[in-house]
């Protein structure tokens, strides 16, 4: 069971509080234990998984691997650049303006690329700030997508 909350809340709190809850949905514990955390910080006291709906702007701009009003998955434990599978990109939620955006990610330096699926949306550069490194912005990598028919 994961529960769903509000982009915002999923992007900087560990915990997530009953009020906080939009939605509960049920995932097999076996599909949930298969996946591999790959922590690049300390996210032990953080609750795994959370589920996050796509707003319409997010939807489009990962036109056609995610559709506004999509469902995804976070893996907060799994912030690494590594990538899951071999030759594919991760993509991932990245804390950006108090909520989080979901892109494909890259380190240059001190900042952090973020790469849309549909061509059309502009590619984004966030610059780590207060002595933060551009993997702390990541939230968590997308291990699930859901989208209703």
């Amino acid at each position: 069971m994961r529960v769903e909350c509000v982009a915002a809340i999923a992007a900087t709190r560990a915990h997530i509080t009953s009020m906080h809850v939009k939605n509960i949905l049920k995932f097999k514990k076996t599909f949930l234990k298969k996946l591999k955390a790959v922590p690049e910080a300390d996210r032990r006291g953080w609750e795994r998984f959370v589920l996050v709906q796509v707003s319409q702007q997010e939807g489009l701009s990962m036109s056609p691997r995610l559709t506004p009003g999509a469902v995804v998955l976070i893996d907060r434990h799994y912030n690494s650049l590594k990538p899951y599978r071999k030759n594919e990109a991760n993509m991932y939620a990245i804390r950006k303006g108090g909520t989080c955006t979901i892109k494909y990610a890259e380190v240059s330096g001190r900042h952090l690329v973020l790469r849309p699926q549909n061509q059309a949306y502009p590619v984004e550069v966030l610059l780590a700030e207060n002595g933060r490194g551009p993997r702390e912005y990541i939230v968590g990598r997308v291990c699930h997508v859901g989208i209703e028919v």
